[in-house]
């Protein structure tokens, strides 16, 4: 399943409003944690009294988590509050830095579970025969985490979260996890241990482009990075379309967090008043935030249009 997403999809959709945002983001941070809590729980105890190794080093990658989801709740909090004097223009790349910090959790995360894999074949460490339990803790763990995971992203989506959507796939790579699980306890059970720690070797590369994934998307919307160039074509489709913009002479976009900055120069015709041309660039202006709701600032500056304002020519031809 890939994670691409469209990083300014969410301009086109009309957001939710704050009320029912809140109420996703409460019930989401519930079962990312109270989920997490129980399952940690069972997985350990099944490690334990299983004698799997692999099922307690998943049920350590639950807690992880927790933690995650934690993270993701406070970053999604003070995304929202609004601009104070210290922060004029809002605080929404604050979940930039969540999703930054959930990436560094799953870098973290694969790189133990990598580590443990090579050093077992290398040490060529026996492995004890695991229970029946430990076999049905892993399927149970992987069911719920693939459920967590298709739960989360989908409420990401309602309300346009990059942080929630980074720990949607942090679900994804426990769910891969307890596949390395169930393959290893599988096949130490079948006589082959070191299934596991091949396996476990696999995961931790999966995790790992998970996690470069989301930490390009944040740093791209940390960066101001410009929008994908099939949306600023319909930027200035939709400029173009009012009668009076006799053409755009620049336009340029970038990412502010989830939100989107837009500035754009138009040419009008010379002859009209000030006021007139005023009219049109609110038009302009209230027509590109009425039809993308997320874009946080439109800036609209006006140009004579050259081709049918002698003054400007004039001037251009003393220039030269």
């Amino acid at each position: 399943m890939s994670r691409k997403e469209d990083n300014v999809s969410g301009t086109m959709k009309q957001p939710v409003s704050q009320e029912e945002a809140n109420r996703v983001i409460a019930q989401v941070s519930a079962v990312g944690i109270g989920g997490n809590v129980a399952l940690s729980a069972f997985k350990l105890f099944a490690g334990i009294f299983g004698k799997s190794g692999a099922m307690i080093s998943d049920a350590v990658h639950s807690l992880s988590d927790v933690f995650a989801t934690f993270i993701a709740l406070v970053g999604v909090k003070i995304a929202d509050k609004g601009a104070d004097k210290g922060h004029p223009y809002g605080h929404e790349r604050m979940e930039c830095v969540a999703a930054l910090l959930l990436s560094a959790i799953l870098i973290a995360t694969g790189a133990s579970i990598g580590y443990t894999g090579i050093k077992n074949i290398v040490e060529k460490v026996e492995i004890a025969t695991p229970g029946v339990i430990a076999l049905v803790a892993a399927v149970v763990s992987i069911v719920a985490k693939e459920a967590m995971f298709w739960y989360t992203l989908a409420c990401a989506k309602k309300i346009n979260s990059a942080a929630f959507r980074a720990d949607a796939w942090h679900h994804r790579s426990d769910a891969l996890s307890s596949i390395g699980a169930l393959i290893g306890i599988a096949g130490a059970r079948m006589g082959f241990p070191i299934l596991d720690s091949v396996a476990s070797i696999v995961i931790c590369l999966f995790i790992f482009k998970v996690a470069y994934e989301i930490c390009t998307d944040a740093v791209n919307k940390m960066v101001d990075k410009a929008c994908p160039e099939e949306f600023e074509k319909e930027l200035r489709q939709l400029i173009s379309s009012d009668k009076e913009v006799v053409q755009i002479d620049r336009l340029s976009t970038r990412m502010f967090g989830e939100k989107v900055y837009v500035d754009a120069e138009i040419a009008l015709d010379c002859s009209m008043t000030l006021m007139d041309a005023h009219d049109v660039a609110q038009r302009v202006h209230d027509s590109i935030e009425r039809t993308y709701p997320n874009i946080k600032h439109v800036m609209v500056h006006m140009n004579p249009a050259h081709n049918n304002c002698p003054h400007v020519e004039k001037n251009e031809k003393k220039k030269k």
